[in-house]
């Protein structure tokens, strides 16, 4: 396995875990709820990824450090592109649904919350579309 693919299976799992934690702490929140408290959950999530991702790469980054050195090859550059291509549509697709969710609600904070959710489910999207195309080399 390459280290971007461990890399992406890595933050894979970073983004999932700390996206059901904002997704647990959202819930609980109503959604009449002045501006700070819709927000508020922003702030654990942030500090949860950075912390996570700082962690996993450093770890992963010990284990093999030649490896971390190495750029992309020109096989992986345009899986890699791709991925993030169609992390993009899944990006839009959840913006879209927030912009039409604010249309018929009226409350911006259910779009606040779709358009975040939306940057999360794009980066899982976008590492788990890593990890399909570096070992099926689409």
């Amino acid at each position: 396995m390459s280290f971007r693919e461990k890399s992406a299976w890595a933050m894979l799992a970073v983004m999932v875990v700390t996206g059901l934690f904002y997704l647990g702490i959202v819930r609980q929140i109503p959604a009449d709820a002045p501006a700070l408290a819709q927000a508020g959950p922003l702030i654990p999530y942030v500090i949860g990824v950075i912390v996570l991702s700082i962690i996993v790469q450093v770890v992963l980054a010990i284990a093999s450090p030649k490896e971390a050195e190495v750029p992309a090859d020109e096989r992986e550059r345009p899986l890699l592109d791709k991925a993030g291509h169609w992390s993009g549509v899944v990006l839009g697709v959840a913006v879209i649904h927030g912009a039409l969710q604010y249309m018929w609600t009226g409350q911006g904070s259910v779009m606040f919350h779709w358009i975040v959710g939306g940057l999360i489910l794009a980066q899982i999207a976008e590492y788990g579309l890593q990890i399909l195309f570096l070992r099926r080399g689409y």
